[in-house]
């Protein structure tokens, strides 16, 4: 199952349900809308009577965050029966081609795989700065890696597939970033608690519609609140695998 958070992405929705629809995999999809002002939320719900029980819609009252839109997303999948789960984002910056090879990655027996923008072979826009890209480059490959001790390049990536084991060994409830931060977190736990992490490499294109929602000082906040995960989970270790989502 893939979990597609959104906001204000009407735009982009059809487009990239049609695309992963396409793809040579089965897969059910669960659109995670946080009350968009655009119908993101309404046009979710049409999609879904259009592709009889492929499509979950997930309405929540407001726009809480993308931590707590996708702990929602992964809390239903589990529910719903997924045994694989897959997050991304729906502006096609995380191209639907590469889940196939998410799949096989993850099929060699990892407990989750990361689409990751600095592992051999990936890469980013070529519009970005050249500033952008030596900030985004430092914080994976430096500094979080560096700060928490996990062997990932793109630690902040959101392109990924996880076992349904792994997220319920985890304890959703331990997760509490509410931003861009939330990736690593989820990174950070997964490792501590000593799950079996791989990366694929993949190409991460600017969205073509619609606004980007990061912004520098959601980046420098990310960037502080690194220190608080190192604090909150250094403890963690496999005997303290979850065995259910709480």
């Amino acid at each position: 199952m893939v979990v597609l958070p959104t906001y204000n992405e009407a735009e982009n929705l059809p487009l990239m349900i049609e695309a992963l629809l396409a793809l040579p995999v089965t897969l059910n999809l669960l659109v995670v809308d946080d009350n968009s002002p655009d119908g993101t939320g309404e046009l979710a719900d049409r999609l879904s009577a259009q592709h009889h029980g492929r499509i979950a819609v997930l309405h929540r009252s407001q726009k809480g965050g993308l931590g707590p839109a996708y702990i929602a997303g992964f809390q239903q999948a589990i529910d719903l029966g997924a045994e694989y789960i897959i997050q991304m984002d729906a502006d096609f910056s995380h191209q639907p081609k590469y889940i196939p090879d998410l799949i096989a990655k993850l099929e060699q027996g990892y407990d989750l795989v990361i689409g990751s923008r600095f592992a051999r072979g990936g890469g980013v826009d070529q519009t970005w700065s050249r500033y952008r890209k030596l900030l985004s480059w430092f914080a994976n490959g430096i500094y979080v890696r560096v700060l928490l001790g996990i062997p990932i390049s793109d630690a902040t990536g959101g392109y990924r597939i996880w076992r349904r084991e792994t997220l319920t060994g985890m304890g959703l409830d331990r997760i509490r970033s509410n931003g861009y931060v939330f990736q690593v977190e989820m990174a950070y736990v997964a490792y501590r608690l000593g799950f079996h992490i791989a990366e694929i490499p993949i190409y991460f294109p600017d969205r073509a519609r619609g606004r980007s929602k990061m912004g520098s000082s959601i980046i420098l906040e990310a960037a502080l609140r690194v220190w608080q995960l190192m604090l909150r989970h250094r403890g963690l270790n496999p005997q303290m695998r979850r065995t259910q989502v709480t």
